[in-house]
């Protein structure tokens, strides 16, 4: 570690706000070396104002104290062949519980939410039952559900891997994968970004090195497949391809960022043909398409802008028949190191909100009935990294923050940009014994059954009481201790789906999905 205190004190760590260094800390406990697996994450930041924040911030992951060695946070070891562990059978339905579908990693309507009912009114001690879990390769895509089939895309040996599994059991029912080369520049995971989609009896994903597949959702059978990258010469971008496809009118739409101004792509369904091209000099991003209407017209939302000098991007509004553009809103920061992460939130009204966490922050804008975007309010302090913003009961509810250190959850008046209240989301906790004081840091929000649960970044379970006056913790449970926890639980059926990303502090167990039971009666 001294090795690196004269770069720290002078900051030139390099690769400003994208270079992380994970190091474990040793401390003393009853004057004995103990050895403790804490991820301290130093960012770098050239431009923000405060002097000691401009060298770094250091933030201190907790963990159980043990003797061994910390587990790697690199690349992580393939899973054994036997990679299931059943450990109990689901409760039944409950009589007149609303069900939904999880065909997209935001859910039904691609907003962090849920029209499930029936669920557990009171977790058990310990927390909600897990039913089972599958140990996973690399990636951050959350799972797809439908038809009673789980769909999970990640990255095991080399392979980028498309396997359904029963969303109740977890048993494997079929398995597509082809090999890719790909590791992450900046030390992150090598596996896919972009969750999978499922649009009727198929399945679409977008890999990390922009292969787009097309399978048959019950079978796994190869519809089509296209290497997007070598088609449309699309240029290296940070962390790989991570914009999830938007299905719309039998079309697969696609921000792929080519060459030759091939901003936004849509392809047939079902047979991979290209449909249309919407030209724009912005590339691709890490936000993901959302569709809504706007002047009853349905539209396209894409916002754009990825790694490129000099830094573009903004909300294109696209007609999906032909790819007409019909509106174009520049929201990027003047900083080469960022990227747009956040999806567009369509907010009724006419009305599009739009986040970022470098420099601009957050904006609110209003569309006329020529398309014309204008401007409702600003607020660089709601600068949202990645997760999507819930919008609730006439107030919308987020995490602000690029870092973990200082991240906020907010809840502001959607019209105004007001704030309600913004809080550190923070409880304290006992771990073997130990009192310790936690964070949501920049967790996800799911809205659910008239609750939000929370998933903090090292993978406590939350479930949460927010309205205009505050919040209030109702439930808790501690599922894994892993850093890297950035992945929206998926919910259907009553089931809970979790992604543990890295490996657990605690147990040593490598990546998984979980599966638990919130089944009420």
């Amino acid at each position: 570690m001294s090795a690196f205190l004269p770069l720290l004190e002078d900051g030139r760590c390099g690769l400003n706000e994208f270079f992380h260094l994970s190091l474990a800390i040793i401390l003393k406990h009853k004057n004995q070396p103990v050895r403790v697996p804490f991820i301290s994450s130093f960012s770098f930041s050239w431009s923000r104002p405060d002097p000691l924040l401009n060298r770094c911030s250091l933030v201190l992951l907790y963990s159980l104290f043990h003797t061994g060695n910390p587990p790697s946070t690199r690349a992580q070891e393939a899973p054994p062949s036997n990679r299931l562990e059943i450990h109990a059978e689901a409760s039944p339905l409950p009589e007149g519980a609303i069900t939904a579908e999880w065909p997209r990693f935001n859910g039904p309507l691609d907003d962090a939410t849920s029209p499930e009912t029936k669920l557990l009114e009171k977790w058990p001690e310990g927390g909600p039952r897990l039913l089972w879990e599958i140990s996973k390769g690399e990636g951050y895509a959350s799972p797809a559900i439908r038809n009673g089939k789980l769909v999970l895309f990640h990255r095991l040996e080399g392979q980028e891997t498309v396997e359904a599994l029963d969303a109740e059991k977890g048993t494997s029912l079929w398995n597509f994968e082809y090999p890719v080369e790909y590791r992450d520049r900046f030390g992150y995971s090598n596996g896919p970004r972009a969750s999978p989609v499922i649009a009727d009896d198929l399945v679409l994903t977008h890999g990390v090195t922009a292969w787009l597949t097309c399978l048959e959702l019950k079978t796994g059978k190869k519809i089509w497949q296209r290497n997007l990258a070598e088609e449309f010469e699309i240029p290296q971008s940070f962390f790989g391809k991570g914009s999830n496809p938007i299905v719309m009118d039998e079309k697969v739409i696609v921000n792929v960022g080519g060459s030759d101004q091939r901003c936004v792509v849509a392809f047939g369904l079902r047979d991979g043909k290209v449909k249309w091209i919407t030209r724009d000099t912005w590339g691709a991003s890490y936000s993901s398409p959302v569709k809504t209407v706007i002047h009853g017209k349905e539209v396209c939302l894409v916002f754009t802008g990825g790694e490129s000098r000099p830094p573009e991007g903004g909300l294109l509004v696209i007609d999906p028949g032909n790819g007409t553009k019909l509106a174009r809103f520049p929201w990027r920061a003047s900083s080469f190191e960022s990227a747009n992460a956040v999806p567009p939130l369509a907010l009724g009204g006419n009305r599009v909100f739009l986040t970022e966490c470098y420099e601009k922050g957050g904006v609110m804008l209003a569309f006329d009935e020529k398309f014309k975007p204008m401007v409702q309010w600003t607020d660089e302090t709601i600068n949202v990294h990645w997760m999507t913003p819930v919008l609730s009961d006439g107030a919308l509810y987020g995490v602000a923050g690029r870092h973990q250190l200082g991240a906020e959850t907010f809840c502001i008046d959607p019209l105004s940009g007001k704030a309600f209240w913004r809080d550190r989301m923070r409880w304290s906790d006992e771990i073997n014994g130990r009192s310790v004081e936690l964070e949501l840091f920049r967790g996800a929000l799911l809205k659910v059954d008239g609750s939000f649960l929370c998933l903090s970044e090292i993978g406590t379970l939350l479930r949460v009481a927010m309205d205009k006056k505050g919040w209030k913790i109702k439930d808790k449970t501690q599922l894994f201790l892993a850093p890297g926890t950035w992945t929206l639980p998926a919910i259907s059926k009553g089931l809970l789906y979790v992604m543990q990303n890295e490996t657990d502090r605690s147990t040593g167990k490598g990546p998984r999905l979980l599966c638990y039971d919130l089944r009420g009666k």
